[in-house]
């Protein structure tokens, strides 16, 4: 029995919790902009994406670190993917204009499923290299949904068009140029950073950097990281129905 999983490690849930409140924060602030037409130029800014980026970031990364640190990954994989299917079909039905597709719970129950039959592949792989190739492969597939190989506004490689067909290939990060989703997390890069986190883990747990992981729980913090799945799910109708009364009654 591996006792690291019976171990709750306090930092794990703070740093998820503290991309929750973060990412709450984000979209009551893109609903005022792009739902209520507040105009706030900050929210176009290069310093507003790198927000949004550390958001996923993390949480994609703190993903991938825990999937060692679980036990039912084929019903916690199902369970998230189910949620990314549920977010999908309330968004078509209820909000067609920002649609979300192949989101970010989409993502993650798809990498955790996709861990389980890599797992005993990967655990043959130097922890220190898998990190380190794992997050290039991230910088370098970075702009695959954009048509090209790199990172941000390098570009190093333009990819043949035929690979952008469908949704389909817009899942594994190909779309084509009629996919919309206001929320795209495609396999391709993210996955790779997934993977970075998954080997991260394996590369801390054994070393004196392990004690880091204990330091102890931020209350709300720790509260928010340990449900995070569900305030995801609930946050956004929330945020919706508040921000409405306030404007209506602004107005």
């Amino acid at each position: 029995m591996n006792n690291n999983k019976s171990i709750r490690y306090e930092l794990l849930d703070n740093l998820r919790g503290f991309s929750i409140f973060s990412m709450i924060l984000y979209h009551a602030i893109w609903d005022c902009v792009f739902i209520f037409e507040q105009d706030w130029p900050f929210f176009r800014s290069d310093l507003a994406y790198i927000w949004q980026q550390s958001i996923c970031w993390v949480f994609i990364l703190v993903s991938g670190f825990c999937w060692s640190l679980g036990r039912k990954h084929l019903k916690r994989g199902l369970l998230v993917f189910g949620c990314g299917l549920l977010v999908t079909a309330v968004t078509v039905i209820f909000m067609p204009k920002q649609i979300i597709v192949f989101g970010i719970l989409t993502l993650i129950g798809s990498s955790i499923l996709l861990m389980i039959p890599l797992d005993k592949l990967l655990r043959k792989v130097s922890p220190i290299i898998g990190t380190i190739g794992s997050f290039i492969l991230f910088l370098i597939t970075r702009n695959v949904n954009e048509h090209y190989l790199g990172f941000e506004n390098l570009n190093l490689l333009k990819l043949p068009d035929f690979l952008y067909q469908n949704y389909f290939t817009a899942f594994l990060g190909f779309p084509s140029e009629n996919f919309v989703s206001y929320d795209y997390f495609s396999l391709l890069p993210w996955f790779f950073l997934f993977v970075t986190g998954y080997f991260l883990y394996h590369l801390i747990i054994n070393s004196s950097a392990k004690k880091v992981l204990t330091c102890g729980s931020i209350k709300p913090l720790s509260w928010v990281g340990r449900n995070s799945l569900l305030i995801y799910l609930i946050h956004q109708p929330i945020i919706y129905f508040l921000l409405y009364l306030i404007f209506s009654i602004i107005k």
